[in-house]
């Protein structure tokens, strides 16, 4: 097995919860087993311990790294970055670095630094004069190459000429950021991060205080108030924006891509909150999962729900939705609907909730761990039904798209087991009536899908109108069915018209899921984001104008795109985006900096003038300039625009499939007011 970083695992799980540990696993004993699962596209990595005392004590000690990692300050990450690239650079492994090891070193550090240079610092710091640089030495140049001259300005405008920060003179800088500048803060800032305890004593701040201060997540661009569950979640589902995957039990395209149960725990992990089942009759009575028609592999259906009984609630206790796409027959639809009720149990919402009007829809916070069907309902709303009845399916009516519509049409009436449709109770899957007829007789348990064209359709034709019936129901947009590399589509557009479940295929990373995971971002992740006023009672005061000044200055060890070149080195530019309304998207960028991926200086400002920033975006985004050919994506990051705090902030870039970068850092300035 290759090596594999911690810093690329996102949770260990003991037991045969896996997929591959369930098909192939029956060997080992249940407890003997467990599972690592990656970041990114990476597969699972499933394992059997000897005993299972040694495969608790991994789990254990794998959970314990992971969370001191996660603690690890962004100076402690820089060491262990540091170190990391100090042992690959030693190629005879003397604990000793020679010129041209160091040499070495700073092409794997993304630096192109000049000989004449190079040479200079290395005999400043080679104190023994032997050619070799070791223990202290080491230290000392590496602590050379990390200093942060704009950090460095920065202190000294505020400490003055003593390079001392007093609590008075940090006040005056956090009133500039636009932050709790009260002297009892000033204080606490200093106790919690100064390194030299005689300063702390005098509540003095040195500039190595200062920069672990701002390197922390008390200097990150994000709110951290909003990394956790900070907005009002007793309003109805139909005013939130709900994080939502389509094709959910896809790992890669949706013709010869591979199903997995492993990609349900994947998603919910990532916070998504309504996730995709293509149901299917399957062999030996029991319905199957796969994307049908096509070569990708099938699941049982039960796996899948024993997987999203697993997984569901492990990030965020906030309600899943099952959206199924039901293709089965009346028997295994019985099936389908037993193995919810045995699996699910209690979790398994299957009744009006007790003293709620069974024809508005709930809250989050009152549906807190339960897990609600979208499907087809019999027309005797809230009985048990007694017979069978034809409806159309409006998933299978617009899955394959228009240009197959006619010869769906003919095949669009199916038919609904009892025992199915008592399972539906808020998310009752319906044809769309028209948006006239919607609003004329709105009926909140009830909910459309939209293929992302209607969807357009429906906007440009009638997007207040459309706004106005997401404020009272829910409907869903998906990706075009003929798009056969499951291709995302942007979920902007839709958001600005208050759609709820736009649908994205989380296993196509690309600037649609980077949107996605900004949006959903806030509120603790938790897969639900409160859409704002004007969405939820249109048409609502209008919005006030800002205007945005983003001053890019420095970025910090960029990742090396080319690892195997060991002279390739980034030529890397900063883009930064604004996604909105129509009249509010834009980018703007800067130049690009020669050979220089370790850190670049910039100190331009772009400029943006943003009409509703509460449904905006900001995504920054670092590329590696080629003349040539198109330009190599580098990391990037996307937030709300009402998250985004102002003054000095360091951005913690992400990779193409949302996993850290870490150390690799933007350092901005970020100012903004109304207009």
């Amino acid at each position: 097995v290759p090596a594999v970083s911690v810093t690329h695992i996102e949770g260990v799980r003991q037991g045969r919860l896996s997929e591959g540990l369930r098909r192939h696993g029956a060997a080992f004993p249940e407890r003997h087993c467990f599972s690592l699962a990656f970041r990114g596209r990476r597969k699972n990595l499933d394992l059997a311990a000897r005993a299972e005392e040694d495969a608790r004590h991994w789990v254990q000690g794998l959970t314990k790294l992971m969370a001191r990692l996660q603690a690890m300050s962004q100076m402690e990450k820089l060491d262990h970055w540091i170190h990391g690239v100090l042992q690959r650079a030693d190629r005879n492994k003397d604990n000793k670095m020679s010129f041209r090891e160091v040499k070495s070193m700073l092409r794997m550090l993304n630096i192109d630094m000049d000989d004449v240079y190079a040479s200079k610092l290395f005999k400043e710091c080679d104190h023994s004069g032997n050619e070799r640089l070791e223990g202290r030495e080491l230290e000392e140049f590496c602590r050379r190459l990390l200093r942060r001259p704009e950090l460095e300005e920065l202190f000294g405008h505020y400490s003055g000429e003593d390079r001392v920060l007093s609590a008075e003179e940090l006040q005056d800088f956090l009133r500039d950021q636009g932050e709790d500048s009260s002297l009892r803060q000033a204080r606490a800032i200093i106790r919690t991060y100064e390194l030299n305890e005689k300063a702390k004593q005098q509540d003095l701040m040195m500039l190595d205080g200062f920069m672990m201060y701002l390197l922390s997540a008390a200097g990150d661009i994000l709110n951290q108030e909003h990394t956790k569950v900070h907005q009002d979640m007793s309003q109805p589902l139909s005013h939130y924006f709900i994080s939502s995957s389509h094709n959910t039990y896809l790992t890669r395209n949706q013709i010869g891509g591979t199903s997995s149960t492993d990609a349900y725990v994947r998603v919910l992990r990532a916070g998504c909150r309504c996730v995709e089942l293509d149901c299917w009759e399957g062999s030996d009575g029991e319905p199957v999962v796969y994307h049908g028609h096509t070569l990708t592999s099938k699941i049982l259906f039960r796996d899948v729900i024993e997987s999203i009984r697993d997984s569901a609630f492990e990030k965020s206790p906030y309600p899943v939705i099952l959206s199924l796409e039901n293709h089965c027959g009346l028997e295994q639809q019985a099936t389908m609907a037993r193995h919810m009720k045995a699996i699910l149990g209690d979790r398994l919402l299957t009744q009006p909730l007790q003293g709620q009007d069974p024809h508005h829809l709930p809250s989050p916070e009152q549906l807190k761990e339960k897990i609600l069907v979208k499907g087809k309902k019999l027309p005797q709303l809230w009985q048990e039904s007694q017979g069978v009845t034809s409806l159309l399916d409006p998933e299978e009516e617009e899955e394959e798209e228009e240009e197959e519509e006619d010869e769906e049409k003919a095949k669009d009436a199916s038919q609904v087991s009892p025992e199915l449709s008592a399972l539906v109770v808020y998310c009752q899957a319906v044809p769309f009536p028209g948006l006239a007829q919607a609003l004329r007789h709105p009926q909140p348990c009830q909910m459309s899908s939209f293929s992302e064209r209607k969807a357009r359709k429906l906007i440009k034709e009638a997007g207040p109108a459309l706004v106005r019936y997401n404020a009272r129901q829910l409907s869903r947009v998906y990706p075009l069915g003929l798009k056969m590399n499951s291709a995302n589509y942007n979920p902007q557009e839709m958001w600005n018209a208050g759609c709820q479940l736009v649908a994205l295929n989380f296993q196509t990373p690309g600037y649609e899921m980077d949107l996605n995971a900004g949006r959903f971002l806030p509120n603790g992740r938790c897969g639900y984001v409160l859409k704002p006023l004007c969405l939820r009672s249109p048409p609502g005061e209008g919005s006030r104008h800002l205007a945005l000044h983003i001053r890019v200055i420095t970025a910090q060890q960029l990742p090396k795109l080319n690892r195997d070149k060991g002279s390739s080195i980034v030529d890397p530019f900063v883009r930064v985006e604004i996604h909105g309304i129509p009249a509010d998207c834009a980018k703007q960028q800067t130049h690009h900096k020669l050979n220089n991926g370790f850190n670049p200086r910039w100190e331009e400002t772009l400029r943006f003038q943003v009409r509703v920033p509460e449904l905006a975006l900001v995504r920054f985004v670092v590329e590696d300039y080629d003349s040539t050919s198109c330009n190599d994506f580098v990391g990037q990051f996307t937030l709300p625009l009402p998250s985004m705090r102002q003054g000095y902030r360091h951005i913690h870039l992400l990779s193409k499939d949302g996993a850290s970068l870490s150390p690799a850092t933007l350092f901005v300035h970020v100012r903004s007011k109304s207009l």
